[in-house]
């Protein structure tokens, strides 16, 4: 994540926004984007800068660049775009959206957005993007020594062990891909799966074939040992029952992420997982409410968080249109 340290802006806090926008990833920035040019008053709140992007050493599959690009160059290159287009941004977390009444060319508004930090912000409508945070192991130990040996973050931790033993969990691409970042930069790499075959793509499974990276497979971890840092793993061979324990000084944790939906769930919007369910205009159960990006539950990917956003934004300008014209009719 980029350093936050005096990028937060001061807005006026009687304003009623058209388009508050809840997360600065890909789907939020797309959204500001398009919000912004279409003339909409828009606000962004959000943690940090690029959500999960920001943390991906290299992304190969976006639109337009051949050669790949760091998941920290693309956000910044999205951020720049839409400081451009002069959308401020609120550095703070949201805590809770509640249904409101406010002045909209003297008929209803929507909803009123409360941070962590107390304030609270009027909207016309409101995009949720905040997306989804990596998911744990869940075993003993992992929190313990968290930021101590545990890491959801090659990017982050990987040069700090160069030279060290450290374990990747997970088959997918996320997990493929870190681990050969963390052996091109020089860490001793082991692959920990829970099935026999990898979920990543052929090409990520060709190449973590090539550069020669141990995998231990039907294996997961059940126990992260240590006094103060890891210094091991505790490991069950789920075909046979074995169990057994591996010395290693890092453990990098890559098998999925979950929606951080928490502070929506009373509106009555999520699913069974706690993924935000939208339609093909990305509208959410609560009118003026959309969700954008790895939130929804659709295929978690870059390309269609942006696509999600610019749909968002789009469905955005025409309810607020509606809603004027219904008033001027009136």
């Amino acid at each position: 994540m980029f350093s936050l340290g005096g990028l937060s802006q001061t807005v006026d806090e009687t304003k009623t926004w058209d388009v508050l926008i809840i997360g600065a990833g890909p789907a939020g920035f797309t959204a500001a984007i398009y919000a912004a040019r279409y003339g909409l008053e828009t606000l962004i709140i959000s943690k940090d800068i690029g959500g999960n992007v920001a943390l991906t050493d290299l992304i190969e599959n976006y639109p337009g660049f051949p050669d790949g690009i760091s998941g920290a160059e693309l956000a910044s290159r999205m951020h720049e775009q839409v400081k451009k287009l002069g959308v401020p941004i609120i550095f703070d977390e949201v805590e809770r959206i509640d249904p409101a009444e406010c002045a909209y060319y003297e008929g209803p508004c929507k909803f009123h957005v409360k941070t962590k930090n107390g304030k609270i912000y009027k909207a016309r409508t409101v995009i949720i993007a905040v997306g989804a945070e990596p998911r744990k192991l869940r075993v003993p130990g992992e929190d313990k020594f968290y930021g101590r040996g545990v890491s959801y973050c090659a990017t982050c931790d990987g040069p700090l062990f160069k030279g060290k033993d450290v374990i990747v969990v997970g088959g997918g691409n996320t997990a493929l891909q870190e681990a050969l970042y963390l052996k091109e930069i020089g860490v001793n790499v082991t692959l920990v799966h829970r099935r026999e075959q990898f979920r990543a793509d052929k090409i990520l499974q060709d190449r973590f074939k090539k550069a020669g990276i141990p995998a231990i497979l039907n294996t997961v971890v059940v126990e992260i040992k240590g006094n103060q840092k890891v210094e091991s793993v505790v490991l069950k061979n789920v075909k046979t029952g074995e169990v057994f324990e591996k010395k290693v000084d890092g453990v990098f944790v890559f098998i999925g992420y979950e929606p951080k939906t928490d502070f929506v769930k009373h509106l009555g919007i999520t699913d069974e997982q706690g993924y935000i369910p939208v339609d093909m205009h990305m509208r959410t159960k609560v009118k003026g409410l959309f969700a954008a990006g790895d939130i929804t539950n659709v295929f978690k990917q870059i390309a269609v968080a942006v696509g999600q956003g610019a749909i968002a934004a789009n469905s955005a300008k025409e309810l607020l249109e509606e809603w004027k014209t219904q008033v001027n009719e009136e």
